[in-house]
């Protein structure tokens, strides 16, 4: 299980990023002089967000990205690594969504915690799946209004919760029945 509080508290890449972009700006010394200023800029503004509700990635100077996602929308991640993000202790975390593009929809790069992260959203995305199965098929109390998951509990704290409320909720109803059985002017 990975732990929530140490992926939210990840808020920019790892400075071996940057010592990665180096490297790779060396392979092609002609243009490094243009490539390395831009690696670099991109280094220095890049800002990740883990929340509750999905991950957020911004960068950029003159030309700012953002990508924001839920974990609704996440379908598949992928780890990719190649020798010397190996050596660095880095790893990029590629995240599809069901948007028609073959390509990645967001690509987390410069982390050394990638595992725990990709256990996180494979927890979330699952969350957030079974949900909403629960609810289409009718098995949680407010199915129709929507209620949603007490904050700070994991999917599985938040349905057996929903399961006890429900169990108590039956339970209540047949001691109103049986009470309004036994009442003067009852049915019986």
């Amino acid at each position: 299980m990975a732990d929530s509080a140490k992926v939210f508290a990840i808020e920019r890449p790892h400075v071996n990023l940057i010592k990665l972009y180096i490297l790779r700006s060396c392979i092609l010394p002609p243009l490094s002089f243009i490539g390395l200023p831009l690696l670099y800029f991109r280094y220095h503004t890049m800002r990740y967000r883990f929340d509750d509700e999905g991950i957020g990635m911004k960068w950029g100077i003159l030309f700012r990205r953002e990508v924001n996602l839920t974990y609704a929308r996440i379908q598949d991640i992928h780890i990719t690594a190649g020798p010397v993000q190996r050596w660095l202790g880095l790893a990029d975390i590629h995240i599809q969504t069901a948007s028609g593009s073959a390509a990645a929809e967001m690509t987390i790069e410069g982390l050394q915690e990638f595992e725990e992260i990709r256990d996180f959203l494979y927890e979330k995305m699952r969350g957030v799946k079974d949900e909403k199965k629960a609810r289409a098929a009718g098995e949680l109390p407010g199915a129709a209004a929507g209620a949603a998951a007490a904050p700070g509990m994991s999917p599985a704290e938040s349905t057996q919760l929903v399961t006890a409320l429900a169990e108590v909720r039956d339970e209540l109803r047949g001691a109103r029945a049986a009470l309004e059985r036994l009442a003067p002017g009852g049915e019986g």
